[in-house]
Order: C-alpha cells, then structure tokens, then sequence
C-alpha cells in the first residue's frame, strides 16, 4: 500500500453521478462494504476506515441513465490490503450473487463488476511490488485468467466483514477521445509517467514506479463526445499531491500549457483534453 500515501501522487477520491442515492448506498455498503461517513438529501460520502472518504455519491436532479460511447469513466479501482481480503471479498460476491469478471494481471489480481447505475468497478490486490517485472521504465502487465481454486485457498467463506481501515482508491481508468493529447496533459501537465502503452488504444501511467495510478484508453472511439452533464458516470476525481509547492509547480505547468484551473480553498479544479474533471489537492 505503499503507493497511497501522502509522500507518492497518487488518486485518492472519486465522485460518481447515479440516479437512484438510496439505492447506491445499499449497494455499497452491503455488497462491497463500505460505511458512511456523511450524507444529505442527494450526497453520500463512503469510507472504508470511518475517516476519510474515498467514494463519493452524487443524485443530481433529472439523472439520465449511463450515456454510451462518451469518454468518462470505465471505472475506478478499490484496493485491498491483502490477499485473504480478496478471497474473502469472492466468497461475499458468491453468497450475494454478485456477477464477477477477472483478470490476472502479473502485478495484481483484479476483479471487474458495475454499480447499479452501470459505473464501472474493480476490487483487486497487488502482488509484491519485488515481483514485477520491469524492461526500463515499462511494466510487464497482462489479462490473463485468475486462478480462482488458488485465490480461495486464501480466504473462507461468510469471513467477509466489509472493507477493510487500509483499503484506498487505488487507480481509476478513464476513456479519452485522443490517446495522445492525454498522454501530453498526464505527463507535461500533471506530472505522471508512461508505465506501459498497448499500442495507440489505452496507456498507463503512474508516479513511484507503481503500476498505474490512471488509466488511459480510446476503446470507446477516437474523438468519443464528452458525456450529458445529467448522464450518469463521473463527476470528477482527487489528485493528491505531496505538498502545497508540488501543486503550484503542477498548476504553473497547466498554465503554460493554456489549460484552464479553477481554485477553491485546498483544491484546484480543471479538466483533462477529454472533459474529465479533476480535482487537484495535497
């Protein structure tokens, strides 16, 4: 969990539009396990240690269902601590019939489901950063099968108590409309780097050798429209950086390269070439 702290930039908070709040919130907190920390008559505020929020709901008036072929989110990645809570979280799904889609990916194991709304969700762990395979600065990452007989030997059943205090955000993916102006704004203007590029289609990128913090990719079309402001999806997400200089020197970048930032108290608000809205604090 190293790779989620106040030291490393790192995604630290995301805020989702849905069109039913009561709904989401006994989705996410009696299917994936996290508990309120505050709530109002259109917001939910989630944690998974009581204290600091890492998901946040949102029920705009007039919600539209989950717009297709937008760029916006494909989802965001909760993190466990260990291994056993990944099992454990499998045996949970079981026992609530919640479908699952997976993948080995060498340097995780990640499960894939979505929200009742459509908005996309992994739960994974990570396997021993000392065992991921570097060429240079590129990561070895792959979709292969989870090994489930495997995984469940590390874990039982109705052991499952909700997420776990350490759990974080651990990365989010996001569709774009061009790859390449992305890849700019990310890594002139926002300070990450390239870990890995699957051709001219998604790339993934981190800071302190994690790897990935974002997720980048075109899979819903080059030059994909930006969402309805009432659709489902992504209202914005947090970019936690070390220090208050470390933002200036960031928002110094963003203005060189003529985007726009907002600001308000503690965070700095603007939005990648795709219309993806940030929210960057330390």
């Amino acid at each position: 969990m190293s790779f989620h702290h106040k030291t490393i930039t790192h995604v630290s908070h995301v805020s989702i539009k849905v069109q039913d709040l009561q709904r989401s919130i006994a989705f996410y907190r009696d299917i994936i396990g996290f508990t309120v920390h505050e709530q109002t008559n259109n917001t939910a505020a989630l944690t998974a240690d009581g204290h600091a929020t890492i998901l946040s709901l949102e029920q705009p008036d007039h919600m539209m269902p989950k717009q297709n072929r937008t760029t916006g989110l494909y989802h965001f990645a909760i993190l466990l601590p260990t291994r056993r809570d990944l099992a454990n979280f499998v045996y949970h799904s079981v026992e609530k019939g919640l479908p699952l889609a997976s993948a080995d990916h060498l340097v995780s194991e990640a499960l894939y489901f979505n929200d009742p709304d459509g908005n996309g969700i992994e739960v994974y762990r990570d396997r021993d950063p000392a065992s991921w395979t570097w060429h240079g600065s590129e990561v070895v990452m792959t979709v292969d099968p989870l090994n489930f007989e495997d995984l469940l030997t590390a874990g039982q059943p109705q052991a499952w108590q909700g997420l776990p205090a350490e759990t974080v955000m651990g990365h989010i993916h996001l569709h774009v409309a061009d790859l390449e102006k992305a890849k700019l704004f990310y890594e002139k203007g926002l300070g990450f780097e390239t870990v890995s590029q699957l051709g001219n289609q998604a790339l993934f990128i981190s800071t302190g050798h994690y790897h990935h913090h974002i997720g980048l990719n075109t899979w819903n079309g080059v030059g994909a429209p930006v969402p309805a402001e009432a659709s489902v999806g992504l209202r914005a997400y947090t970019i936690s950086y070390p220090t208050e200089a470390s933002v200036h020197h960031v928002i110094e970048q963003l203005h060189a390269m003529n985007v726009a930032v907002q600001h308000s108290s503690k965070e700095w608000f603007t939005q990648d070439p795709s219309g993806n809205a940030i929210l960057l604090t330390y």
